[in-house]
């Protein structure tokens, strides 16, 4: 018998289903509908039970149009109740669901698609249109369904689906090694990857979040990025959909979210370290502070030692903000309070030592190896590093993903085989302290390597983001590797307009880790991902460097 065999069942509508059981009135999703005539969000709701039986509805609608165990299905819906719902439903019924990143861009996004080979198509009326325009992408496609009006292009509209009763519907029999959902990375350093996701891995994340953040069923959650509500459900916790563009939350109307988390006393939230800037600038301002909150979550990029302290002084004096760290291919790894970040890593972090992301969790192994940037077949301790030696982070653990979709290169340059399970080398750089916690010291792709030395980004930039001028800094390298000349790049924060040059080369002068830069350059605003408007896309701003000094 084979271990996938013995694969225990799994499948994360049966926790949903649970709380339904335990909390049937409770709300379980709250998404916004509009606004009164005082400007108020106005709220659709689901008690957990209504939930409970959309879900039920839909998956009989999409199981008798042909949507079955293993079919890849891409979902393309705008964060709200339908999402909510059909994601869960395309669980139950065992399809695999592909979710993508609006912002990768079209080009890639129409590829990344093109290669899944779907079977069926979910989306909003732009959405079809897209499927029609690049047809050739979508040739597989043979189940389309419209949430939305339909125009001219067939299939099934949501409310046919819905038509049915909600009576009770089997959830399909899945593995914890069967196939769940394709999550596509964001392509911020190289081409957009399908992460391959197992129902086991999101049970072993809703577990990572019960047993080393304490979520519970008592909480209001007010998730600013979609994809986390849903973990909200299957925890029975309630599920406040803020009223933002999810794709802008470096541009968020803070009164809408500190109206939300005030007018529903959330208890926990999730933010962008963007998001959270200028949520606390605003709140600082207005002398506006959050009772309510008892744990923030931020992740993304590094958080700001300025944004945390600001969050810190708003918050109760027993609530905790983590910064949890991880990547799409394996979330979360290593996990560190504020108090331990303010009260002592960050006073490293300011003289170059990198940003301290805190010890792995319970259950996870990290490693540090020598940085390479060819495949590596077979793991060996051998490849480690001493400690406090900066190198490539690998992890290895329950929420590690063993592949990328159809990208078998990718993944042998990402994955290394062993014994007892698969390493991931998550792209990213840092090194291993002697309490055990993880320090990060920028992305493998974003080293600067010259004729002297390999400099790394999160070091270097944290000496100059010191300067009350500077908003933020980034490290880049013009050239072939080797032979690169090291670039700073400067945003300056609002409203300055004097450029301290003098200043600046001062200070790299002044450090070992910075002193061979002797270019300064000011970019007015820096390229950052979609998703959370702070992870600096590095590779752009070298392009308009080497363009500005040539």
């Amino acid at each position: 018998m084979t271990a996938e065999s013995q694969s225990p069942l799994v499948n994360i509508t049966e926790r949903v289903e649970e709380m339904a059981r335990r909390f049937s009135t409770k709300r379980a999703v709250a998404c916004p509908a509009g606004r009164d005539s005082r400007g108020n969000t106005i709220y659709r709701e689901l008690t957990f039970a209504e939930l409970a039986d959309e879900i039920n509805r839909y998956s009989r609608g999409l199981s008798e149009v042909g949507i079955t165990k293993g079919m890849r299905t891409i979902l393309m819906v705008r964060p709200g109740l339908e999402f909510f719902i059909l994601t869960f439903a395309l669980f139950k019924v065992g399809a695999t669901v592909v979710l993508i990143d609006p912002g990768m861009g079209r080009k890639q996004l129409i590829k990344s698609l093109g290669e899944v080979e779907a079977e069926a198509f979910i989306g909003i009326p732009p959405a079809h249109v897209a499927r029609i325009l690049f047809s050739k992408a979508f040739r597989t496609v043979k189940i389309k369904i419209t949430v939305g009006r339909k125009w001219f292009w067939g299939g099934y509209t949501l409310g046919q689906i819905r038509s049915g009763e909600a009576k009770s519907f089997p959830t399909a029999r899945t593995k914890s090694t069967d196939l769940a959902a394709i999550i596509f990375t964001s392509g911020s350093t190289g081409p957009a990857k399908g992460v391959v996701y197992e129902h086991g891995i999101f049970d072993a994340q809703v577990r990572y979040l019960e047993s080393q953040y304490g979520y519970s069923p008592k909480e209001i959650d007010l998730p600013t990025f979609p994809l986390f509500a849903l973990f909200d459900a299957a925890l029975g916790m309630t599920a406040i959909i803020p009223d933002m563009d999810p794709t802008k939350p470096a541009e968020v109307d803070p009164e809408r979210i500190i109206s939300a988390i005030r007018g529903n006393r959330v208890s926990h939230m999730f933010g962008s370290p963007a998001l959270l800037n200028r949520v606390s600038r605003y709140a600082e301002k207005h002398d506006i502070s959050f009772p309510s909150l008892k744990r923030v979550m931020t992740a993304g990029a590094p958080v700001p030692h300025a944004v945390l302290k600001r969050m810190r002084s708003l918050l109760p004096e027993e609530a905790d903000i983590y910064t949890p760290y991880g990547a799409t291919e394996s979330l979360p790894v290593a996990s560190i309070e504020s108090r331990e970040i303010l009260g002592e890593t960050s006073a490293l972090t300011a003289i170059g030592r990198g940003i301290c992301v805190g010890k792995p969790l319970d259950g996870m192994c990290v490693r540090i190896i020598a940085i390479s940037d060819e495949p590596i077949n077979t793991w060996s301790d051998s490849l480690c590093l001493p400690q406090g030696e900066i190198g490539e982070i690998c992890v290895k653990g329950p929420v590690v993903t063993k592949e990328y979709f159809r990208k078998k290169a990718a993944t042998e340059l990402a994955k290394i085989a062993d014994s007892d399970g698969i390493w991931h080398r998550m792209g990213d750089v840092g090194c291993l302290d002697e309490k055990g916690r993880l320090w990060f010291c920028g992305r493998k792709a974003h080293r600067v390597v010259t004729e002297k030395e390999t400099m790394f980004t999160i070091p270097c930039e944290a000496i100059f983001n010191q300067h009350p001028a500077v908003y933020r800094s980034a490290l880049v390298g013009i050239g072939a590797a080797g032979k690169q000349k090291p670039v700073l790049c400067v945003e300056l924060e609002k409203g300055q307009t004097e450029k301290p040059a003098a200043e600046l080369l001062k200070i790299a002068r002044g450090n070992s880790l910075t002193k061979n830069i002797e270019t300064i350059l000011y970019h007015p605003s820096f390229p950052v991902d979609v998703r959370h408007n702070a992870k600096i896309f590095r590779e752009k701003l070298a392009v308009w460097a080497a363009e500005k000094i040539a």
